[in-house]
């Protein structure tokens, strides 16, 4: 296999970052052409030079061949799609890696919407189009001792790459010639960016995610029943009825 220099592709997308009047900060990049895990080059960099300040940091892979979702399920991440693990500074008043979830899968739902994609949130961590999987998303507080030192999110969106069944590309949706890998790269981007300021507004962040979640009920895998979904708290967490029985649920029963 002919190797390729790991930050060719950093260069390119910073490049494409820098060119764009909307861009509001400056970021950290790397990138390679094939890894086990985006997550796992993100925790040796963060080893290599401790994360310090507000300048965020991202690691891109054009290829990832142990990708991990959530519960440790194997992520199809072939060429073709957006694979990234980001660190980004984070406010100390945040409390909940659900609120930080939301607020990015609103973000990236806006830079969709953009391209009339008509994309829906399902909770907690992936975001439909027809009922099938576009992107999904894992994130992470990281503290030492009671302070909060960062967040991190694991994210990948399918792009121009082929997808398992159940699961939906861009390039289904929308003209191809508008499916750079690249180009939704930097959008990605633009999305954590977002989300960083997002963080701090919690209220709006969860009327915004109601407004297009995936579904106004929800069945218990465990037990079978059915609820409905009344919203989310202001923790990210989805608030569930069924008659006068209500419940929280900070994240998918398993």
């Amino acid at each position: 296999m002919q190797i390729v220099d790991p930050y060719k592709g950093a260069a390119q997308l910073a490049h494409l970052w820098r060119r764009n009047s909307i861009a509001k900060k400056p970021w950290q990049l790397r990138w390679k052409p094939v890894c086990a895990s985006t997550e796992i080059e993100l925790s040796s960099w963060l080893r290599e030079k401790p994360f310090k300040g507000l300048t965020p940091r991202a690691f891109f892979a054009a290829r990832q061949t142990s990708g991990k979702g959530q519960y440790g399920r194997h992520w199809h991440s072939p060429v073709g799609g957006v694979w990234i693990s980001a660190a980004i500074p984070i406010s100390d008043k945040t409390k909940s890696p659900g609120l930080l979830g939301l607020a990015v899968a609103v973000a990236l739902a806006h830079r969709l919407e953009r391209f009339h994609i008509p994309v829906q949130i399902k909770w907690p961590n992936d975001l439909l189009v027809g009922g099938r999987k576009l992107a999904g998303f894992l994130p992470r507080l990281i503290h030492r001792g009671d302070t909060l030192r960062l967040g991190r999110i694991g994210l990948g969106l399918n792009v121009c790459n082929r997808v398992p069944r159940g699961a939906i590309a861009l390039t289904e949706i929308i003209d191809p010639r508008h499916c750079n890998q690249q180009s939704w790269s930097v959008e990605v981007l633009y999305a954590l960016d977002e989300a960083v300021d997002l963080i701090a507004k919690g209220n709006y962040v969860c009327l915004e995610a109601e407004r297009i979640l995936w579904a106004r009920t929800i069945k218990d895998p465990v037990s079978g029943e059915t609820f409905l979904i009344e919203g989310l708290n202001n923790e990210g967490a989805l608030k569930l009825s069924k008659g006068v029985y209500k419940t929280i649920w900070n994240r998918w029963p398993v």
